[in-house]
């Protein structure tokens, strides 16, 4: 219970503090730019704290979703006429107006820091070290399904993808990134076997009733890392700890949990030779597998740690530029793919909203409190992206209207302003709700899952067993 609020606390904090420098960057250079600011508000909703100091009202809200700065100097209604038949219409602010440049430059500062703090949050990644998966070093098959079409391709395990669909791709993050947005049913797969044979294959591909597809019948590679051994098992007799790393059996190199799941069950109940690395050193001890009735297959007496596919001892350690270059990358792949006429009905299934980043920020935050700090930086680097679109309720929009006002040397009419912020912002709002409705369901199951989820145990091996 305690380890679950401080994660939430943990993701409520990362996530308020993304609003804080986006808010924050808009009320500096406003400040800096002579500008008035009513309200500096983190949060939505009803206040839990407020305070005025000076003309600024400091607010923290009770929903931790959003945030804002009141600037009416950005605000045409600003500068409106009082309506003479309206006895409640206000008066208007008898306050300067300032040069379209200052908007733009205020508009963009959200932005700006969002990028700044993602490059901070970069630095402490390339400084302390991403913990990754083997999924995210190599593209490699761990595992193939027998009788699956990938198994009649002739695809085994310690074969390397190369490229999909003519996409070169160097892990297998990489490789499902291009699958989740094919258009298609079937991908073809270029690969390079252990025999140093390269040839291309069409495979199918399964809908995941998510938004997004993932490769039928394989898989990449996870780490054989022992939990803890069942007492009075061959694998306790023969000294194995938790934390080992079994590495191959019987001298075949093992590439993943349900390989060795197989391999053993073709061996039976003979006795294996097994490798295992533990720390810097490599050792082999033999094990006798014992027929386990219940679970109708022999078994090492192994518990597998199925939460943990990090590899605390190959961390990566991206530059920052590299890391905010690639997320800023991932996000202009998936707009190319949105606006693909091919792949827009897959882009747009992928697309999430709060409770996806939610959801996402939970596994992130189970798994290593870096990869919720990188995590962090990705999406700063995504709203500060989404904001600069020219939307009229975004920052991007504020941009449009100062180009505007420099070109024609007048200011956008407000009523015009207002009737594209009111439509706008109810198709946002519509929009808000449809994904929160919609990822909701997607992942009602995360949430009601008894115990934590295997966040990297993919969706065709979920049954896959986690004892061996």
């Amino acid at each position: 219970m305690l380890s679950t609020l401080l994660c939430i606390l943990a993701i409520i904090l990362l996530f308020a503090l993304t609003i804080l420098v986006h808010e924050g960057g808009h009320f500096l250079a406003a400040r800096l730019l002579g500008l008035v600011a009513d309200t500096f508000s983190i949060g939505m909703g009803p206040a839990l704290w407020r305070r005025k100091i000076g003309a600024t009202t400091y607010k923290i809200g009770l929903l931790p979703i959003g945030g804002y700065v009141a600037l009416p100097q950005m605000d045409p209604n600003s500068f409106l006429e009082a309506d003479p038949t309206d006895p409640n219409s206000p008066p208007p602010r008898d306050l300067p107006r300032i040069a379209p440049w200052k908007k733009i430059l205020v508009a963009v500062a959200g932005a700006a820091g969002n990028i700044l703090f993602a490059f901070l949050l970069a630095t402490i990644v390339w400084h302390v070290g991403k913990p990754a998966s083997l999924q995210e070093q190599n593209a490699t098959i761990g595992y193939v399904a027998p009788d699956t079409p990938a198994w009649e391709a002739g695809l085994r395990e310690g074969d390397t993808i190369l490229a999909a669909n003519a996409r070169p791709v160097d892990t297998w993050t990489a490789l499902t990134e291009a699958v989740a947005l094919s258009a298609t049913d079937t991908i073809d797969l270029t690969l390079r076997t252990a025999d140093g044979a390269t040839r291309t294959v069409p495979l199918p591909t399964e809908d995941t009733g998510m938004g997004f597809r993932v490769l039928s019948g394989i898989d990449g590679m996870t780490p054989c890392l022992v939990a803890s051994t069942f007492p009075n098992s061959g694998a306790a007799a023969a000294g194995l700890r938790p934390g080992d790393r079994l590495t191959a059996l019987d001298g075949a190199p093992l590439y993943s949990r349900a390989h060795l799941v197989r391999l053993l069950a073709a061996n039976g109940t003979a006795p294996v030779t097994v490798t295992y690395r533990r720390g810097a050193a490599t050792a082999t001890v033999a094990i006798t597998p014992a027929w386990d009735e219940e679970e109708s297959r022999p078994l090492l007496g192994v518990v597998f740690n199925t939460l943990d596919d990090l590899d605390e001892t190959a961390r990566t350690h991206p530059t920052p530029w590299a890391q905010v270059k690639g997320h800023a990358a991932s996000l202009f792949h998936f707009f190319r793919a949105l606006f693909t006429p091919s792949t827009s009905k897959a882009a747009a299934g992928a697309v999430g909203g709060p409770v996806m980043i939610f959801s996402m920020y939970w596994l992130m935050i189970r798994s290593s409190f870096i990869l919720a700090i990188w995590f962090t930086a990705f999406l700063n680097v995504n709203l500060a992206i989404v904001n600069l679109l020219p939307i009229p309720v975004l920052d991007g929009g504020h941009v449009i209207y100062g180009l505007w006002e420099i070109i024609t040397r007048r200011p956008v009419s407000a009523r015009v302003v207002n009737t594209l912020a009111n439509l706008f912002a109810g198709l946002l709002i519509l929009l808000f709700l449809y994904l929160t409705f919609r990822d909701t369901l997607r992942n009602w199951s995360l949430w009601t899952a008894p115990s934590a989820p295997e966040v990297t145990t993919p969706a065709v091996f979920t049954n896959a067993p986690s004892a061996e």
